[in-house]
């Protein structure tokens, strides 16, 4: 069995020091066993983590200083530590000794993580449809875009020439006002199909 550790700090500024020195007395091997890194909690880059995460044995122990050492969330650190443990490897934490898979108090704490994590997860997801909900009611689309092609640009004259209110056209067509208007006022059609101006294109009429 080994102690693998890992240390990490947010700016080239700030030392590992601290860190490194409490690891090392808790056991790690500092020449093969410590990986360490000046990275930003919040980026997901961080390869000297997914290093050690690779490095790692089965019966090894993955120790860390603090939890927001390692993890960037909730949902992170027990898909982390749901990792570690399908490889057969157990985690401590050195400031929170309350988080540790060897005991059967730290087991259940993770049990407790798990379902902070889905709760996160669901508040999320639940966040992002109420966001889209509300930006529906302001008017928002969302979607592919329906581009201008000639044969919507004719559609779309042909109706208004038949009579179709623009409203009308919007709804069928999936467009803007805007953008009714911007085909009506740049596309054209040939003479006879419709009403046409001094220069033979369809004049948009209001409505």
């Amino acid at each position: 069995m080994s102690m693998i550790g890992y240390a990490r700090v947010s700016s080239i500024g700030q030392s590992l020091e601290v860190q490194r020195e409490k690891l090392i007395t808790a056991g790690v091997d500092p020449e093969h066993h410590l990986f360490e890194e000046k990275k930003s909690g919040l980026d997901s880059e961080r390869p000297q983590l997914k290093e050690a995460l690779r490095f790692v044995r089965k019966g090894d122990v993955f120790v860390v200083c603090r939890i927001d050492r390692l993890a960037r969330s909730t949902a992170d650190l027990y898909r982390i530590v749901e990792d570690l443990q399908k490889k057969g490897v157990s985690f401590t934490c050195l400031d929170q000794p309350e988080i540790d898979t060897q005991s059967k108090y730290g087991r259940l704490m993770f049990g407790i993580l798990a379902s902070i994590a889905e709760f996160e997860t669901d508040l999320r997801k639940e966040r992002q449809m109420d966001g889209i909900a509300a930006a529906k009611g302001n008017g928002v689309k969302f979607g592919r875009k329906v581009q201008l092609t000639p044969d919507v640009m004719a559609a779309i004259h042909k109706m208004r020439n038949d009579g179709v209110l623009i409203r009308e056209i919007m709804m069928e067509m999936k467009l803007s006002k805007a953008t009714i208007y911007r085909a009506l006022a740049a596309g054209s059609l040939p003479r006879g199909d419709g009403a046409a101006g001094k220069h033979g294109f369809l004049e948009p009429q209001m409505g």
